[in-house]
């Protein structure tokens, strides 16, 4: 079992990168159906007053600090993390992993194109990587139950899904009993980093914790309020958590 802090109403697992890989194959050599999620400042704001999402996260059975702000909170909070494990270093590390254990892959989310292309990416740098199956994020709610059917049917091991939160944390809950497939994750935007649509931030400005600054910088007017706004309200909860009278978050 690992240790599972709880920092601002939220759990997270005290798991490096590597023994969040291990807890992966675990959960798919024993086929357990697992959704796994990960979290940062946004989200951590975001489960204060939505309570359903809340449950959601906290009821996963592996839940990775995304966010370097969630680290530094844990280090003040004094329930340290060892440290950040974002959602598309995981993503590409299990890729890695699954060409060399055999581990089937389905992809779902993003522009048609970009899917296509991501898996075009992956099956030329590991040519033994065994994809079960792909399609893109846009579809009805009513085509929802036959996409499972299919992820089920491909016998996918590890399902991506690429689309924004929380929409895809609601969406594998909702249908995890259908696809059954053993380790389903949200990667958000990874789909079209990976496809040259959209560029990460430097190596440097990633081990800062900057990567929201990047994002800032490129689209100020969509972002200021998610991270300008957003990063003001997160610290407003862990001082209200480290000083604050009553209960803490």
């Amino acid at each position: 079992m690992s240790k599972r802090i709880r920092i601002l109403g939220c759990n997270v697992d005290a798991l490096t990168m590597e023994e969040t890989i291990n807890k992966v194959k675990e959960f798919i050599n024993s086929k357990e159906c697992v959704q796994h999620v990960v979290v940062n400042a946004g989200k951590i704001n975001l489960i204060q007053s939505n309570h359903e999402l809340r449950k959601l996260i906290n009821d996963c059975p592996l839940i990775n600090a995304d966010g370097q702000s969630v680290v530094w909170a844990s280090k003040f909070l004094k329930k340290p993390l060892p440290e950040r494990v974002t959602g598309i270093d995981l993503f590409l590390n299990l890729v890695e992993v699954s060409a060399e254990y055999g581990y089937k892959l389905y992809f779902f989310g993003a522009k048609q194109e970009v899917v296509e292309k991501v898996v075009n990416i992956f099956q030329k740098k590991y040519p033994d990587l065994k994809v079960a199956g792909y399609r893109n994020g846009y579809f009805k709610e009513e085509e929802s139950e036959q996409i499972a059917i299919d992820i089920r049917n491909s016998g996918a091991d590890i399902l991506f899904v690429a689309f924004s939160s929380p929409k895809k944390e609601f969406w594998i809950n909702k249908y995890m009993s259908i696809m059954k497939v053993p380790f389903a994750m949200g990667v958000g935007g990874s789909f079209d980093v990976v496809a040259g649509v959209t560029k990460r931030a430097p190596l440097w400005m990633q081990k800062m914790g900057l990567e929201w600054f990047y994002r800032f910088i490129q689209e100020p007017r969509r972002m200021w309020k998610r991270y300008i706004i957003g990063n003001f309200k997160f610290c407003k909860l862990v001082l209200k958590s480290k000083f604050g009278n009553g209960e803490k978050l």
